[in-house]
């Protein structure tokens, strides 16, 4: 319950498009490092393969 008082308060002290925004780039930052993990991933597998040729 606290979590949304503390929400609340937060909508009404900053406005509700700045926390929307705060709120999709969390979000956004998580998918990020996710995909630059496959990314990564991908880039040894590609050269394992060609280190075998």
């Amino acid at each position: 319950m606290d979590d949304y008082t503390s929400i609340i308060n937060l909508i009404s002290n900053v406005g509700f498009p700045i926390v929307i925004a705060i709120y999709l780039l969390h979000g956004f930052e998580k998918k990020l490092d996710l995909l630059i993990e496959h990314i990564q991933k991908l880039t040894l597998t590609i050269e394992k393969h060609i280190v075998r040729k």
